[in-house]
Order: structure tokens, then sequence, then C-alpha cells
């Protein structure tokens, strides 16, 4: 499949004007706030009857069933966050920065300030070295300069294995993501309402710990929360994984319009309705990011205006089924391990320079 745009320089204005002046135009910028409200207290409620249900089990091997679950409701609940802190869910930037405040520290664990930088930076630029935090990671490597700054005689072997260990590695991206976020409140790094950050972090993280040690014997216990933090980490992982990895890399002095950075580094995911739901609308990763604020219900609607839009003016639309995308991935991975160069990034070069 081609991943660049055959476009002369002198097309390279912004795009993305025409296009967002026709989606203006269709209402699917408006809030939806009865289904928002819906998912709201429907995760509160299912905290709760969690909550229960882990009392209720008590010293059970059954409990590793439940805790899966709950890894599950996590990752839902961080879908949920992620809408609110993109101003999905309430015209008001204050009610959607404490709504994702609360879902992300005090239900899910994770530190919104972190996180919030982080994927801004990562909206902004998306796949560009340097630029991208997601394409900059301690152990997995992304791009061939990385590769040629990481390579020796101890990470030779893994790097050109890596693809293959990218998912399994995912298990533990859940505790990661708490040690993470605890280490960063903590920081000297300003962090906005820290004092409110760590009180939800805190609570968080060691009501759970309280709960199920006082539930369980201490080996259940630990079981319990190994699966539910792997279950957390791998869902949250392949969830996040098809969007741009295997895509275009930017070279950290090439300037590209709007509509081509976000169209050309991003993948869809096929599916109906019930992929939308697994993966939180990330599998509609195109329109997300030409369209941040957009309700993530909406995304599927607009896809097919998209769609035309970019056919028309010759940006590459990729889209393919989930696990086609997972193969891209762990490909691109090897590949990169292996020293192959980055062969989508030359034409893209050529084309912006």
């Amino acid at each position: 499949m081609e991943h660049t745009s055959t476009r002369p320089r002198e097309r390279q204005l912004s795009l993305f004007t025409e296009l967002s002046k026709a989606v203006q135009g269709t209402g699917l910028m408006r809030r939806r706030y009865g289904h928002y409200w819906a998912r709201l207290v429907g995760s509160v409620v299912a905290v709760l009857v969690a909550v229960a249900a882990v009392v209720w089990v008590g010293d059970s091997w059954w409990q590793l069933l439940l805790a899966a679950g709950i890894g599950v409701l996590m990752t839902q609940i961080a879908f949920l966050g992620h809408d609110a802190a993109h101003r999905q869910i309430f015209a008001s930037g204050r009610w959607n920065d404490w709504t994702s405040l609360v879902l992300a520290n005090l239900l899910v664990g994770l530190s919104y300030g972190w996180w919030q930088g982080k994927h801004t930076k990562h909206h902004a630029n998306p796949n560009k070295r340097g630029v991208d935090p997601d394409i900059d990671l301690p152990v997995i490597t992304f791009t061939s300069a990385q590769a040629d700054e990481r390579r020796n005689r101890f990470t030779a072997w893994f790097m050109k294995r890596q693809g293959w260990f990218f998912f399994p590695l995912l298990l533990i991206e859940g505790l990661d993501l708490h040690v993470t976020s605890t280490r960063r409140v903590l920081s000297r790094e300003p962090v906005k309402r820290r004092g409110i950050e760590i009180t939800f972090l805190a609570i968080r993280l060691l009501a759970p710990l309280a709960l199920v040690f006082l539930v369980m014997s201490p080996l259940k216990a630990v079981a319990f929360l190994a699966v539910e933090l792997a279950v957390f980490g791998f869902y949250m992982g392949a969830s996040f994984a098809p969007n741009h990895k295997g895509m275009p890399i930017v070279p950290p002095d090439v300037s590209i319009d709007f509509l081509s950075r976000q169209v050309l580094m991003s993948r869809n995911v096929t599916g109906g309705r019930l992929m939308d739901v697994a993966m939180g609308g990330l599998n509609l990763q195109v329109e997300h990011h030409l369209f941040p604020s957009m309700p993530s219900p909406n995304l599927r609607k607009v896809a097919p205006t998209v769609r035309e839009y970019c056919a028309k003016h010759g940006v590459t639309y990729t889209e393919m089924s989930l696990l086609r995308s997972y193969g891209v991935v762990i490909r691109h991975l090897n590949e990169v391990g292996l020293g192959v160069r980055d062969t989508w990034t030359c034409p893209l070069v050529a084309q912006y320079r």
C-alpha cells in the first residue's frame, strides 16, 4: 500500500479549511450530552459494582476472572477520560478538565497532567522524530536513527526481534503507566493541580491494595493485581498501537500541512460499531486527528466525507483490519531493529523540503 502523496510543492497550502467548513455544516461537532452522561454515570456505577463484587466473591480464585473484567473496565474509563481531555464531552473547558482529572487519576490511576502534556505533543506532530513522545520509548525502537544510537552487542539480539516482543511487553504497560504517573506528580516538573493529582492517585492506588489484601489471602491478592494490571496494560497498548505505528516517520526539519500531516501518519482500523466500542473510537484515528474535539460516536459518521475528500486531493487515506495492522506493527519494528531504512520517509522528505 502506498503511504505518500504525489502532490507538488505548490499544493502544500493547507487543504484543511475547506474540509473543516464542510464538516462544521454537518452538525457533527455538536456535543452528545446524552451519550456521555450515560457513560459517565455507567462508569461510576460499574466501579461500585466491581468493588462490591470483590467483597462478595471473597477469598476465591474466581477473583481472577473479576480482575480481568476490571482491567477491561479501567481501559474503557480511560477511553472516556481521553474524550474529556480532548474537550469532546462538555462545552466548558473547566468541566472537561475536571472530568478527565477524576476519570484518569481517581478511577484509573493515571496522571491527567502528565498524559495531557504528552498527548498534546503527539497530536501536534504525529510520528515526527524528536517531537512525538509516542515514538521515543526506552525499550522499543521505532526509527532507524534510534536503532543506530541504541545498537550494541547487548541490544542487537533484542532489537532484531523487538516486533515479536512488543505485544508481550504490553502486559507490564499497566504497571508502567501507574509508576510513571506517580513519578511525574512527585517530581519537580510543573504539574497543574499537583495536590489534587497526588491525592486522587494516592486514593486510587492505595485503596485497591488495602481492599484486595483484606478480602483475599496474600497469594490471591497478588495474582488479582497482576491479572488486572496485565489486562489493563495489554488492552490499552493494543488499542493505541494500530494508530500510528508503522506509518511514515517525519524528520524533525520537515514541515507538512495540517491535513497531510494528520492523515498520512494515521491509520484507521476497519470494523463496525462493535469495533468503535472496543477501541473507544481510536479505530477512527484519521478523523480523530483531524477533528480531536468531535465526539467519538460521531467519527464514523464523518469518515465517508473525509475519505472522499482525501481521494479528491490525492492524500492517501489508510485503513485496514485490526489483525493486519498488528502485522504491520510487528514487521515494521523488526525491520527497524534489523537496520532497514525507512523507505516511506524519503518520498516525504523530497516532497516537503
